[in-house]
């Protein structure tokens, strides 16, 4: 009797620990909150075991709107975390809190320079882009704020300098057009390399965008322009 007593007391000890998991993707954002307009608060690189103390619902990621509170106190994506099932698989959070998706009033975000590489340029970055350079921002951008695993190898096509985006863009599938909304991509072939910017707000003949590596090199800016100084990428909105 002595024996099955302690089996159970070791059986619920065991399923009161928090299991560990494994990141599968590269560079995978912990947020503020489950979903892709609260801030970052952590980057795990691809197969760092977290903690998964509470789930919650937030914003869909490629049909998976599940949201895992890590130990660290921040929440990432179900999508990027081995757990073995597109369920829950602990309790529920139980304050989860907004979803912080990203409707139309959510995106495109702060206009701030949130770019992890600042001040650390050189190099190749989780992309696949060099550092620094507006392809990198706005890859940084596009999966921080729209919640898209993008690379330069989207899609299986290679995306490139940004003068290619758009013949990448054709080719893929993603809608390429003249007409901006914030949270879009501004592309142009100007120059010998092109240039994608983000869009931050767009007015009635005009669109403001923020960048890197334009008015100054390897850094931030940003810019209110005509609408026709751009193609636009919609990858998501």
């Amino acid at each position: 009797m002595k024996f099955v007593v302690l089996a159970a007391f070791f059986q619920a000890v065991a399923f009161s620990v928090t299991s560990a998991y494994p990141i599968t993707g590269n560079g995978v954002n912990c947020r503020s909150g489950p979903g892709t307009s609260h801030a970052v608060k952590k980057v795990y690189a691809k197969g760092t075991d977290i903690k998964v103390t509470c789930q919650t619902e937030g914003t869909s990621i490629n049909g998976n709107s599940i949201w895992d509170k890590t130990s660290d106190g921040c929440y990432v994506a179900d999508y990027y975390v081995k757990t073995g099932s597109n369920s829950y698989v602990t309790k529920k959070c139980s304050s989860g809190g907004s979803s912080g998706g990203s409707g139309s009033g959510k995106v495109p975000g702060p206009v701030e320079n949130d770019y992890p590489y600042k001040g650390s340029c050189g190099g190749v970055d989780q992309w696949n882009y060099y550092k620094c350079q507006c392809t990198s921002f706005v890859a940084w951008r596009i999966n921080s704020r729209l919640g898209i695993h993008f690379t330069n190898q989207y899609k299986g096509y290679n995306w490139g300098n940004a003068n290619t985006w758009d013949e990448a863009a054709r080719h893929t599938g993603v809608k390429i057009n003249s007409t901006p909304v914030p949270g879009c991509i501004a592309q142009t072939n100007a120059g010998s390399a092109g240039h994608v910017a983000w869009v931050a707000a767009v007015g009635k003949d005009t669109v403001t965008v923020e960048e890197y590596n334009y008015a100054t090199r390897e850094g931030y800016g940003k810019r209110t322009v005509p609408k026709n100084s751009f193609n636009y990428i919609h990858i998501k909105v």
